[in-house]
């Protein structure tokens, strides 16, 4: 039994210094100061969507982009309605967007609508008149300087510019708020702390900005893993690219409700991390080997700590077992696997609670529900242990589209957060 020890110990040392300096993130955005920006110049965008089955909610995207600060002139929106069955395409083009309807069943996923939206795109503008492309889903909404902030960003520089990421939803259930607090983690206390800190950030699957450039050097989209969104990621990252950061562009999306739907998202993403690191591996490990910080803080963004978590239970409970059938005393396994459970749930905590205390103001929710739910958060990541089992050996998992019902504008959510801040005032 002190084998069990042992591992648990290799374990510990290896979450620490793989890790650590992820907690150090968090105090960067308070004691780094923001970089002095330079000149504003006006870029022509053109706004891609990929929308399937999203009659529901795109409208209210749209509008949201029509109500922009920015020069309208300078936008273009263009939806590519994918394998729709309802009025996607019409609402739409009832909207002003220009609308493509795509019906493949074999290539089936975000990315190959994106490359098929590009490409009609290059036909109606052969002369590529768009200095960079914004990326958002169906079910997002826009505040008003969103497109005004991020291209102070781009006019840095920056070839690819990612934002800050709220939820409309984060009071529903246990499930819609641990996503919720994962991207405020995420905008606030990883891709805020790498913008202060020079290194580079990370794509997250929506509400990002990449440049002409980009689109050449990348020979178009071809970026077709379960996680599209982090194999461009790290495609740039590995080249020496610096993707930006901005954290006054907010968007908010519907984050999903039901555990099923949640299993088979996360599943994917699971997948698509195994994938990215199969096929970007090497580049990232050279990268580190030649210094590259921004390599190493992808590596560990692909390769989820439950994976780690899922090692330290599997071998706690093998040794159990073992001990059962030998008649050793297993005593000492389950005083370890305890302390580990206790330890990441204290972890975990600490986690979600400052992004919650952080993002307070902006977590639209009964007071209750955001301390509530920040203590459900760690039973969320919990779920990630079995996710990650199932993703190591489950034989096909594929993109599956999470069904979208909460249309509300952006009046509607400045509408609940007055409510909510009325109740507690």
């Amino acid at each position: 039994m002190e084998a069990v020890k042992t591992i648990n110990y290799i374990i510990s040392i290896v979450f620490i210094v793989c890790y650590t300096y992820q907690f150090f993130y968090i105090l960067v955005p308070y004691v780094v100061k923001d970089r002095r920006r330079g000149e504003v110049r006006g870029h022509r965008y053109a706004v891609l969507i990929s929308a399937r089955n999203e009659e529901a909610v795109i409208g209210q995207l749209l509008e949201s982009i029509k109500r922009q600060s920015y020069d309208g002139g300078l936008v273009t929106t263009f939806v590519v309605a994918d394998n729709c069955t309802d009025g996607t395409a019409r609402v739409a083009a009832e909207s002003g967007a220009i609308v493509f309807e795509r019906f493949d069943s074999a290539n089936v996923g975000k990315g190959y609508a994106l490359n098929y939206l590009l490409h009609r795109i290059d036909e109606l503008f052969p002369e590529r008149p768009f200095d960079g492309y914004f990326v958002f889903d169906a079910d997002n909404v826009l505040e008003e300087n969103y497109i005004e902030e991020m291209n102070r960003v781009f006019s840095e520089g920056y070839e690819i510019v990612t934002s800050y990421r709220n939820s409309k939803n984060f009071g529903d259930n246990w499930i819609s708020s641990g996503y919720a607090l994962w991207f405020l983690r995420e905008s606030q206390f990883l891709n805020h702390a790498r913008m202060k800190l020079g290194t580079s950030c990370a794509v997250s699957g929506t509400g990002f900005l990449f440049s002409q450039k980009v689109l050449g050097d990348c020979g178009g989209w071809n970026f077709h893993l379960l996680t599209e969104d982090i194999e461009f990621t790290v495609h740039n990252v590995v080249r020496g690219l610096k993707i930006g950061y901005c954290h006054d562009a907010v968007l908010y999306d519907e984050q999903p409700t039901r555990f099923r739907q949640s299993w088979n998202q996360r599943l994917r993403w699971a997948r698509g991390y195994l994938q990215v690191f199969g096929k970007y591996g090497k580049d990232l490990l050279r990268g580190i080997a030649h210094g590259s910080f921004s390599c190493f803080d992808m590596t560990m963004n692909i390769m989820p700590a439950a994976i780690l978590t899922f090692i330290g239970v599997f071998a706690n409970g093998a040794a159990a077992v073992w001990g059962l059938i030998t008649g050793q005393d297993v005593s000492v396994v389950g005083e370890s696997l305890l302390s580990m459970l206790v330890n990441t749930y204290l972890t975990l905590i600490v986690i979600g609670g400052s992004a919650t205390i952080s993002e307070w103001k902006r977590i639209y929710a009964p007071t209750w529900k955001k301390i509530a739910y920040t203590l459900t958060f760690p039973i969320f990541m919990f779920t990630y242990i079995p996710i990650s089992f199932a993703a190591l050996f489950a034989r096909r998992v594929t993109w599956k589209p999470i069904v979208h019902s909460r249309s509300a504008s952006l009046a509607d959510i400045r509408a609940a957060a007055e409510t909510l801040s009325g109740r507690t005032a």
